[in-house]
């Protein structure tokens, strides 16, 4: 997730390359990050801590490990900024982690890569209006960003930060669809990642809801009743429910843990 943040922000130039320091665990990690994003890269944590921002990147079961190697901070008005992106860890307990230091918690997807990203932010208590100005607008270089009540960001992760894999496999699947139907691989996976950019193109365009455009194309005794029958008869529909269910409650049980 550091990467796909990281990456088109150092392009942009909204974060110059030699004010960025990454720490990493691994000799291997660091010099295919370094060779990847031109950035310093190492492997002592003291670099990090050292800096007015750090991003936190690292596996949740991580936290209280990296914790202990954070030094607080000095005193006074200027403490520094962390932004943590790891899943389900609430600011509660990055306060707790981080005496001293200002947290936000960031929850953002890999379309940030792109510029099309999604970044759900809630702050702690104690964030001056110019740091969160600043974090903001950092986080609107990549996509889009939803400021939101703490208690709904594990759903925002579960729908948004998940959700591409679960669009990746609906994708891959219509995909063999195609396959089965007898067009060639390239050929079908170009049709099916074409009609889900036109269909969500016209949905957002025209303002639709979904069940207005499967209403459009669904004509009486047709093709598409007739796939969409198969759909609800495999239970599609509450599978995906469910999936994002499973994902925000891991979300919540990784805080827990």
């Amino acid at each position: 997730m550091a990467r796909a943040l990281l990456l088109p922000l150092l392009d942009q130039g909204v974060i110059p390359r030699d004010q960025v320091q990454a720490v990493v665990a691994s000799a291997d990690s660091a010099r295919r990050l370094q060779a990847e994003l031109g950035v310093a890269v190492g492997r002592d944590p003291a670099q990090a801590w050292a800096a007015p921002a750090v991003l936190l990147a690292v596996k949740p079961q991580l936290l209280a490990a990296v914790a202990a190697g954070a030094p607080p901070p000095p005193p006074g008005d200027d403490a520094p900024l962390l932004i943590s992106v790891l899943a389900g860890v609430t600011l509660k307990r990055l306060e707790r982690s981080f005496p001293g230091w200002r947290c936000v918690r960031a929850v953002p997807n890999t379309p940030c890569l792109v510029g099309a990203g999604i970044t759900g932010l809630a702050w702690g208590d104690d964030l001056p209006a110019e740091q969160r100005q600043w974090v903001l607008d950092l986080f609107a270089h990549v996509g889009v960003v939803k400021e939101l009540p703490e208690s709904q960001l594990d759903g925002l992760l579960a729908l948004a930060s998940s959700g591409p894999a679960m669009a990746a496999v609906l994708l891959e699947a219509l995909a063999d669809g195609g396959v089965a139907s007898g067009l060639p691989r390239p050929l079908a996976l170009e049709l099916a990642l074409g009609m889900m950019a036109g269909s969500l193109k016209l949905i957002q365009e025209q303002g639709l809801h979904p069940a207005q455009l499967k209403d459009m194309v669904a004509s009486p005794a047709g093709t598409t009743i007739a796939a969409l029958r198969q759909l609800e008869q495999a239970g599609v529909r509450s599978a995906l429910i469910e999936a994002v269910l499973a994902a925000a409650e891991r979300s919540r049980a990784l805080n827990a843990g």
